[in-house]
């Protein structure tokens, strides 16, 4: 058995965390921490989310910033569900002990600094620490996650973009000379648990956001090894995440040529299911996995490739998870299916 902890456990991703991990065979989650200021230390965690009574009553323990180097040989994996700026500061400390981090936030997902600082709105203080960082988007990057000390794991939006895009990509398919677009709706939980007038269910309507300057757009440039154009859009439900891709193929590239780069991808992966239709987010909700459907054009070699996701679990939490199962040795899907 090994242990584990949850830093930020009053979100939804906390909350999604906790669940996956007190049910897991192999992971034993002893401590639950929030911020030393935040208003729901010393309250158990089936008070903050009831519907995880009878699942977890930890209480939530106020984490103090003198104490966080100390947990690092606590446990054996930590979990993060907190802020950038919150992992940017206190995650060098949490190294160099037992424990392997997993960092949900932004903080260490970018190498670049000046693109992270244009992005994040702050300057990057830990270029040696982000150096060693391994990115989390399980599927493609296992081998360097199993000798991993922390992961970044992947955000959201990059994960269910880079799962359709990237086949693409490493099968030298498509003609960059035009850039692969990538439209993709999320649910008002992506914004998280904090109460924004901009995010509230009641005022929110399907519209585009962060139009041209959204932050995920390095994160999948970078990993995708190609520009995009990428625009997310809010939409009026809880959570899920459709993201859709479409993009030109190189001339004399087939129907076969592109079931073929999916399929050795993704047979393999038992968490990316590829389907002979468009996905529908009805059928990730609540679970682990990535649906992707596409369809191509030969006549205008275009391609349109759509991911599904779930964007608690497959975009943070059961992600998280996932890789936490490969750098432990343990199946990708333990605890999650």
């Amino acid at each position: 058995m090994f242990t584990a902890c949850i830093v930020g456990a009053s979100g939804y991703t906390g909350a999604e965390l906790i669940k996956i991990i007190s049910q897991h065979p192999q992971l034993t989650l002893t401590h639950c921490f929030v911020s030393e200021n935040s208003q729901y230390q010393s309250m158990l965690v089936s008070d903050v989310h009831p519907q995880l009574s009878g699942i977890c009553d930890l209480p939530l323990h106020a984490l103090a910033s003198t104490h966080i180097a100390s947990i690092r040989n606590d446990f054996d994996a930590i979990f993060l569900a907190t802020p950038h700026e919150f992992s940017h500061d206190h995650l060098p400390a949490m190294l160099n002990g037992k424990a392997v981090v997993f960092d949900l936030s932004g903080a260490y997902r970018l190498p670049n600094t000046q693109v992270f600082e244009t992005f994040y709105g702050f300057a990057h203080q830990h270029p040696h620490t982000l150096k060693k960082a391994v990115y989390g988007l399980a599927e493609w990057y296992s081998d360097n996650i199993k000798m991993a000390q922390y992961v970044a794991v992947a955000g959201c939006y990059p994960t269910a973009s880079l799962l359709a895009l990237k086949p693409l990509i490493e099968n030298d398919l498509l003609d960059l000379s035009k850039l692969p677009v990538i439209n993709a709706t999320s649910g008002v939980s992506g914004a998280g648990k904090k109460a924004s007038a901009t995010t509230s269910f009641y005022e929110v309507s399907l519209q585009a956001y962060g139009v041209l300057n959204h932050r995920h757009t390095p994160e999948i440039e970078n990993y995708a090894n190609t520009p995009v154009i990428f625009t997310p859009h809010l939409g009026g439900f809880k959570r899920g995440i459709l993201a859709t891709l479409t993009a030109f193929t190189k001339s004399g590239v087939s129907l076969r040529d592109i079931q073929n780069a999916f399929d050795s991808a993704y047979a393999h992966q038992p968490l990316v299911r590829v389907k002979d239709s468009m996905p529908k987010l009805d059928h990730v909700i609540h679970t682990p996995f990535c649906d992707i459907g596409f369809a191509f054009d030969p006549t205008k070699q275009c391609v349109v490739v759509t991911s599904a996701i779930d964007n608690l679990l497959k975009g943070a939490s059961s992600q998280a998870v996932q890789c936490c199962n490969i750098r432990l040795g343990l199946p990708q899907t333990m605890g999650l299916i």
